[in-house]
């Protein structure tokens, strides 16, 4: 119940500062509690799924043992309610007032039930002795079978000298006296053959047709009446199914918010502060999974500041591998801890709530609706960019890597844009689009953020820390290398390397130019210039250092007929 409600209050987290410090408190009293947390753990250990066992009494499709462990489950209730009288805060003082311990069901299941029925419910067996009267009396006529079978046994060979004569019974037959066949001819004229068997002949006596017709009809009536009773029972159970409901809420309550407190202990989480500003500041914070994964290194910590004003945005930049995409997922599951009401894996953290998380993270195609990566994760974006408010929580990893390079700087950059202008979401941007570093010179709520990486000879070592400033390096080759790419192909593709940012050396500086020529017009970007016209290209080739005044005019008048033409 509980791994179920955790599991609610993730996909559903709160808004509402004063109902999330409310959920917390009770986290804080079990954290601050050692004693009261493990003998409330130690109690909860032993109670099953009740919401299940419930659903089961009232589709009647419960079985005894189903009843049992639910009366099991109740009586823990008095144990737990004793452990929490003393709370402090308001939460756990509610959910203790709603702890019923349902002293009337539990009393009444272990009044009828025996203490491990069987699974049957035709079968018998299911019924406390002394709870029917009725039923005791019939148990006791079948039960004495056994007994008077032996007796009667006795007694005949005694009268008829057949020593190897034996009572016995089968589901066809029922009773029967099996006599050898060295001894048949002892057999008295009162016995009736019932059956012929290979070593044997079987026989049936009035006495003894009296005796099994009323042991048969004895056991079946117990039967009968047996289930008549556990029909009963459930259906009195199942009158009180919202009881045993509220009650079952509240014991998943009280184990999610202990659970928590246990996970905060054990893992060093800090209590955050809830507000409804802007500010999104974690100290040292972690990733609550990678953490725990173990390895040969220890996690490290960062820092993650946000604001709606000079941190609106950040681009986030720095090596393959180095921790981009670990860094923007703890930072918003931190934020998703914090609104379920949990502590987080920080030393500190003030969290500014927001209304939602959007994410755009992974890579993945939709084959069966004919949609490619690329459009899975356009379609994704298209879905921040249209629902997202000024309160969001917007994380994005490499958008626009799955299309050409031009195409998908150009769709960064003006996502980026559309974010910051026009929603005004605090955003985490990971990209090796290097070039988006730009625009922290150009909007003032973009900031720029790396992850440092430290270069010896020609090896690399990511630190995984997060520092201000960008970068322009991926390291990839280094992360093929590392990955086994033939040293051939490595070189190969150092050297393609090298000429392609040779060409595009200047793509920044026009990148920003036509920017801000933009903006002062149009207030469209251009990210890359038009190629030189053919009057540019002439103008290119004169000297004005050789040419006389007369032949200076008559080049600038073929000028401006180019020009004109």
């Amino acid at each position: 119940m509980g791994g179920r409600l955790l599991r609610a209050w993730l996909l559903a987290p709160l808004r509402q500062p004063e109902a999330i410090l409310h959920r917390q408190r009770g986290v804080a009293e079990f954290f601050e509690g050692p004693f009261l947390r493990e003998d409330v753990r130690e109690l909860l250990r032993s109670v099953l799924d009740i919401e299940r066992l419930v659903a089961k009494v009232s589709t009647g499709r419960a079985n005894a043992r189903d009843l049992v462990g639910l009366a099991n489950s109740l009586a823990v209730v008095p144990q737990l309610r004793a452990k929490l009288d003393h709370v402090y805060s308001k939460v756990l003082g509610e959910l203790l007032a709603r702890l019923d311990p349902l002293d009337d069901v539990t009393a009444r299941i272990h009044a009828t039930l025996v203490d491990a029925p069987p699974l049957s419910l035709k079968d018998g067996g299911l019924v406390r002795q002394g709870f029917s009267a009725e039923l005791d009396e019939l148990v006791q006529i079948a039960g004495d079978g056994k007994s008077w079978m032996a007796r009667f046994q006795a007694d005949e060979i005694a009268r008829t000298g057949m020593a190897g004569l034996k009572v016995g019974f089968n589901s066809v037959f029922g009773y029967y006296l099996e006599v050898p066949r060295g001894q048949v001819e002892r057999v008295p004229e009162s016995y009736i053959r019932k059956q012929t068997v290979k070593n044997a002949e079987r026989y049936i006596t009035p006495e003894l047709k009296e005796f099994e017709g009323k042991v048969l009809k004895a056991e079946e009536r117990s039967r009968d009446l047996e289930y008549q009773i556990f029909s009963e029972l459930r259906d009195e159970v199942a009158r009180h199914v919202g009881r045993i409901l509220d009650t079952a809420d509240a014991l998943a309550s009280v184990d999610v918010l202990s659970a928590l407190a246990q996970r905060a202990v054990e893992n060093r989480y800090v209590a955050p502060q809830l507000d409804n500003g802007d500010l999104l500041a974690i100290e040292d914070g972690r990733h609550p999974v990678i953490e725990r994964m173990g390895g040969t290194e220890s996690f490290v910590p960062n820092d993650s500041t946000l604001d709606r004003d000079g941190r609106r945005v950040t681009i986030l930049t720095g090596p393959n591998m180095a921790g981009k995409s670990t860094y923007i997922r703890q930072t918003a599951l931190i934020v998703l801890l914090a609104q379920v009401g949990s502590f987080v894996p920080a030393r500190k953290a003030k969290i500014g709530v927001v209304d939602r998380i959007f994410t755009r993270v992974g890579a993945a195609d939709d084959i069966s609706r004919n949609a490619s990566t690329f459009m899975v994760e356009m379609i994704e974006v298209a879905n921040i960019l249209n629902n997202a408010s000024a309160r969001s929580l917007v994380v994005l990893d490499e958008v626009g890597r799955g299309t050409s390079t031009f195409d998908g700087l150009a769709l960064a950059w003006a996502i980026v844009e559309h974010i910051h202008e026009k929603i005004g979401c605090r955003t985490l941007f990971a990209t090796h689009y290097h070039q988006l570093t730009e625009l922290a010179s150009r909007l003032s709520g973009v900031c720029n953020k790396s992850v440092a990486v430290r270069e010896y000879q020609d090896e690399i070592v990511f630190l995984h820390k997060i520092v201000d400033g960008g970068t322009d390096r991926s390291y990839g080759i280094h992360v093929a290398r590392l990955a086994g790419v033939p040293p051939q192909l490595l070189e190969r593709a150092r050297s393609i390397l090298r000429d392609l940012e040779a060409d595009n050396e200047d793509l920044v500086p026009r990148i920003s130019s036509h920017a801000r020529g933009a903006s002062k017009s149009s207030g469209q970007l251009s990210l890359f210039a038009a190629p030189p016209s053919h009057v540019e290209e002439e103008l290119r080739r004169l000297d004005p250092n050789s040419l006389t005044p007369l032949q200076a005019l008559v080049e600038l008048q073929r000028l401006r007929a180019l020009l004109d033409d």
